[in-house]
């Protein structure tokens, strides 16, 4: 396995960026309203961003400075002015409009306007939110952390939410609805990713079990050239290995291949259609196997 080792300061501002952020994607998308002293409001998105904390509740994002001439983005001045932002999320269906907010209008331009979308006002905070939004957050900005005064340096802003507004058509029996929010994230280059459909899956969370560990299956398993690394952690991430009996009665009920190899590639077909359990017995049973 061929591996390119790079430098970071042996390449130019520009290439680093793209690097960056290409690979360290998908990224959430911080759709920022904010207000400057004369009470101009100005809109713009962000993918320098995520949520750090629920108590209190945390975000945090970057307009970085303007990797071409050192700028410093309205966003960034404005929360310096007036300490307050509204985090709209955005979604598929606005993110053609969203992009378009991101263009380098000037000093003062109403990016809601050139945009087209609808100004509603905050509760508790001055910015308004995106009326479109499925969920926006009103926040107040604890601190703004200046990385460097160089081109494409980030600047943190720490923003407390302060106030929630969820849009009740996403919503499923009260709580927001992973499948029904649509959302999209930032890729590298001019690319997103639509978190939707065939894009979404789930896995166990660990948080509440003790999983068994890779290093607990059998070596056979670990070293199968079948299984994947995927295969493999669905796999330790079970609370105990099946008993012999469970075992036994699983194999007496299935028509089975004969040989390892075989067995692994019905056992990976098994686990990945969410059987974790059965997936396992076959994969023991595999190791009693002399072929």
């Amino acid at each position: 396995m061929a591996i390119k080792t790079i430098d970071p300061n042996s390449i130019s501002q520009p290439e680093l960026h793209n690097i960056l952020l290409t690979a360290v994607a998908p990224r959430p998308i911080c759709f920022a309203s904010t207000v400057n002293k004369e009470g101009k409001v100005n809109l713009s998105p962000f993918s320098f961003f995520n949520v750090f904390s629920s108590n209190p509740p945390i975000l945090i994002f970057s307009p970085a400075r303007s990797g071409r001439d050192n700028s410093l983005k309205h966003t960034h001045e404005n929360v310096v002015e007036v300490p307050e932002v509204t985090i709209n999320i955005v979604n598929h269906a606005m993110v053609e409009q969203m992009s378009l907010a991101s263009t380098a209008y000037a000093k003062g331009v109403n990016e809601f306007e050139k945009a087209g979308f609808t100004q509603s006002p905050s509760e508790k905070i001055r910015p308004p939110r995106v009326a479109e939004a499925p969920v926006a957050l009103e926040c107040t900005v604890q601190e703004v952390i200046e990385l460097a005064q160089t081109p494409g340096a980030g600047n943190l802003v720490i923003a407390k939410v302060v106030n929630v507004h969820l849009n009740e058509n996403y919503l499923t029996d009260g709580q927001l609805d992973t499948t029904k929010l649509d959302l999209v994230g930032r890729m590298g280059g001019s690319h997103y990713v639509h978190a939707n459909g065939e894009a979404l899956f789930e896995i166990p969370k660990p948080i509440r079990t003790l999983g068994i560990g890779v290093d607990a299956l059998p070596e056979g398993i670990r070293n199968s050239s079948v299984l994947t690394g995927n295969n493999l952690g669905r796999l330790g991430n079970m609370e105990a290995l099946p008993t012999a009996d469970l075992i036994n009665s699983i194999v007496a009920k299935s028509n089975l291949p004969t040989t390892k190899t075989e067995l692994h590639a019905k056992a990976k077909s098994v686990l990945e259609n969410g059987d974790t359990v059965k997936a396992m017995a076959l994969l023991l049973y595999a190791e009693t196997l002399n072929n």
